[in-house]
């Protein structure tokens, strides 16, 4: 699913990309070597970004106990 259409950017490359660099979504578009266009994906952006820092810090807190 896209995430933002202005730069294609789907979600599973946002994901991959939340884990690779810190920040919020704006942080995250310029690691990717984008700039947001209109803007209208940033909260949502931001909201996935935290969910896959979430889901990975637990898993990553399951793996090590």
């Amino acid at each position: 699913m896209y995430i933002c259409v202005c730069n294609a950017i789907r979600d599973h490359r946002l994901r991959e990309a939340a884990l690779r660099c810190d920040g919020d979504a704006r942080e995250v578009y310029a690691w990717l070597g984008k700039t947001p266009q209109c803007g209208q994906c940033l909260d949502d952006a931001d909201d996935l970004i935290a969910e896959e820092r979430a889901l990975t810090g637990v898993a990553a807190e399951l793996l090590a106990g």
